[in-house]
């Protein structure tokens, strides 16, 4: 089976870990080929380039600015995306007959691309439903429904059931998220829409308990408290007023020490914060290896995750993965929509809390005291197996598209 991957990623080898690489190596050692459309925002790569791997191919398009630019410019070249990746499918794969369409959101205007490959092959489609836009730009006040914001709402929104409709198959990220979809497109079957969740090649990536101190003693984390870390994005999503409220109310803890990792947008923010607190109990690190990275959250305790009281829509953020793949278990602070924090209480790995309740989360971080923290971490990592393996996900894809035939 010809397999076309469509990503906003850039994609540089399918070899790495990752929630996309390592599902597509699923692809690949179930002998499908695949080819992946990845888009590369550097001046130089305006000839589409490829790079073959065992059983991929990997097309690199030019798409101008994607990140890190101003909203028009990536508002721009994201409605333009999909005429640059027709394009370089006509140049590039004129020959290849695919048999299916894999591709994610962000964005929603992958319906173009999505469409010309399904009436040229008969290939089957399958949205891996990630986030659900142009809804969350809304709660978080990015978009509105009515004036000059809410034309532009209106596109994305034409865009986005365009897109639902020209898929055979929509997988979602968890049971809230495939509520919210089907309750607010009700043209969408229900049979259409499955559980298809983040997933990983599951690896044992905990330390021992010398390891942990070697880590801690390397990078001036405190041997004798329990750290709790987040790591990741630092942007509107994940509500950095809030996360400055619960750090100010742990300023002089002497048994916890907090550690954020990551970049963003509001970056700036927090690095005010501690500038101006100075908390000894806390740290703030900038960018730093992914491998590095890895080893410095499986030398924590307890995983955060943070999103934003406002948002409507259930987000399942895949940041939960990396911290039960270190055996950590996770205080999840978030909107009370997304599901994200009954599966973690449910599944014993952790704790929830809302993400406008502070009081709610010294106490959750005065009971993480009495918990027995390996087991709770060791819990997350049985329930990742079980549940988010890029095996399984494959499987389930697969199977799906078996029974349609």
């Amino acid at each position: 089976m010809n397999v076309l991957f469509l990503s906003l990623s850039g994609f540089r080898s399918i070899s790495g870990s990752g929630i996309y690489p390592d599902l597509l190596r699923e692809f690949t050692e179930g002998g499908h080929y695949v080819y992946i459309l990845s888009p590369s925002e550097i001046a130089a790569d305006k000839n589409t380039e490829g790079v073959e791997e065992y059983h991929a191919l990997i097309l690199r398009v030019f798409t101008g600015r994607m990140q890190n630019t101003s909203m028009v410019k990536k508002g721009i070249n994201t409605i333009l995306l999909e005429h640059r990746f027709i394009t370089a499918i006509k140049k590039h794969l004129s020959a290849v007959t695919f048999d299916l369409v894999l591709y994610p959101t962000p964005p929603v205007t992958f319906a173009g691309v999505v469409n010309y490959i399904k009436k040229r092959d008969h290939a089957k489609t399958y949205l891996m439903l990630k986030d659900i836009f142009p809804q969350n730009a809304v709660d978080l006040g990015m978009l509105s429904k009515s004036g000059l914001k809410g034309l532009i709402y209106k596109y994305f929104r034409h865009m986005e059931k365009r897109l639902y409709s020209v898929s055979d198959r929509i997988g979602c990220m968890s049971p809230a998220n495939l509520e919210f979809l089907l309750s607010h497109n009700q043209e969408i079957p229900p049979e259409k829409a499955e559980i298809c969740p983040n997933s990983i090649k599951v690896i044992d990536l905990s330390l021992t308990e010398k390891e942990r101190i070697c880590i801690r003693e390397r990078y001036g984390l405190p041997i004798d408290k329990t750290i709790f870390v987040y790591g990741g994005n630092l942007s509107k999503p994940q509500g950095i007023p809030f996360i400055i409220e619960c750090l100010k109310s742990q300023i002089g803890n002497p048994d916890a020490y907090f550690l954020i990792a990551g970049r963003g947008t509001e970056y700036g923010k927090l690095k005010a914060f501690f500038e101006e607190a100075e908390p000894q109990n806390m740290r703030l690190m900038n960018w730093v290896p992914k491998e590095d990275y890895n080893r410095i959250v499986a030398a924590c305790d307890v995983g955060m995750i943070f999103l934003d009281h406002r948002f409507t829509i259930p987000n399942f953020p895949s940041r939960l993965i990396d911290y039960m793949q270190t055996k950590l278990p996770v205080l999840a602070c978030t909107d009370p929509n997304t599901d994200i924090g009954k599966v973690i209480v449910d599944g014993g790995f952790g704790w929830w809390c809302e993400s406008d309740d502070v009081r709610k989360f010294i106490r959750v971080v005065e009971k993480v005291k009495t918990f027995d923290l390996k087991s709770s971490g060791q819990n997350g990592f049985e329930y990742l197996n079980r549940n988010y393996s890029a095996q399984k996900v494959y499987k389930t894809i697969i199977d799906k598209l078996k029974s349609d035939v």
